[in-house]
């Protein structure tokens, strides 16, 4: 075979070689563009319609099931929020609703004594200091409306500094010390002489125990009895504030963080609260870089615990 004749030959190969890659490149390209237009399509139909489904495509471009994957967590995001939307706008039309019926209530009872007053034509000190304490329980209610709305919103200013947190606790107790021992309550403090450091808030902090250890006294006090114990590991400061009430049920126990949250008996006269308390100490807690945890065991041991980031000394 003459040297031409293979020239011929090779050449021939080439140009077949040639054809072939131009024809699965031609293929390709249109089988691509052909797919990249159906996830388009089927993208765009999930998003008209709303629809939870996802984006399927049948194919071995790896590209092409790596866009697709990442479409779907989009997608599964987009769901998230949906239903975290859907879920605090029931907890506001609830919240409002809580609101209505917790103002309305006082306000009542305002107009009520004071139309009997008026009928009378005397002044009555006892409906006076009546009319007075119901008016201050509806402003502690607004009050801790607009803080919690401030809270919320990031209007509210907290800076952090270095905080003895031993002190803070011996505060909060002994501002309760007169009432605990009118209801006879047993108190059971254990505070370590060693002084724990938290970056936190003192003006914060005090709100936040203020709530949670009025919160044990007035839920949990039939059972008479407060503990406060402070304890500290590597990395954060925990604050416990134990009662052994009637404790919270496990079906409520996820709830009662959310806005004018209150249990059936929360409503009596001597259990009154407005539900706002423990969300505002729970969402400052969450602004001082901790939290708030909860653990209930009815008639034995109901415990709120603050968490706090530890500081050295």
């Amino acid at each position: 075979m003459s040297s031409a004749t293979i020239i011929f030959l090779l050449s021939i190969c080439i140009v077949i070689l040639v054809c072939i890659i131009a024809y699965q490149q031609f293929i390709f390209h249109n089988g691509t563009k052909s797919k990249i237009h159906e996830i388009s399509s089927k993208l765009k139909e999930l998003l008209d319609n709303g629809s939870n489904e996802k984006v399927t495509v049948f194919t071995d471009n790896k590209a092409l099931i790596e866009l697709a994957t990442q479409i779907n967590r989009m997608l599964e995001d987009r769901q998230k929020v949906k239903v975290e939307y859907h879920r605090a706008e029931i907890a506001y039309k609830k919240m409002l609703s809580n609101i209505s019926h917790d103002i309305k209530t006082p306000m009542t009872v305002i107009l009520g004594y004071l139309e009997i007053m008026r009928l009378n034509g005397t002044q009555n000190n006892e409906m006076m200091q009546k009319v007075e304490s119901t008016a201050r329980r509806v402003m502690e209610l607004i009050t801790q409306f607009f803080t919690l709305a401030k809270l919320e919103a990031g209007d509210t200013n907290i800076p952090l500094e270095r905080i003895n947190i031993n002190e803070v606790c011996r505060e909060n107790l002994l501002s309760f010390y007169e009432i605990l021992s009118q209801k006879d309550f047993q108190v059971e403090v254990d505070i370590p002489d060693q002084v724990l450091y938290a970056n936190a808030n003192k003006d914060a902090l005090q709100r936040i125990l203020f709530n949670l250890i009025s919160n044990a006294i007035r839920y949990g006090g039939d059972g008479k009895y407060l503990g406060i114990f402070l304890r500290a590991d590597q990395k954060d400061i925990y604050i416990d504030i134990i009662d052994k009430g009637h404790g919270i049920k496990k079906e409520f126990a996820a709830s009662v963080f959310d806005r004018l949250f209150t249990m059936e008996d929360s409503r009596n006269s001597d259990m009154q609260g407005n539900g706002l308390g423990l969300t505002i100490a729970k969402n400052l807690a969450v602004q001082l870089g901790g939290d708030i945890t909860l653990n209930s065991q009815p008639y034995k041991k109901t415990v709120f615990t603050i968490i706090l980031k530890r500081m050295a000394y």
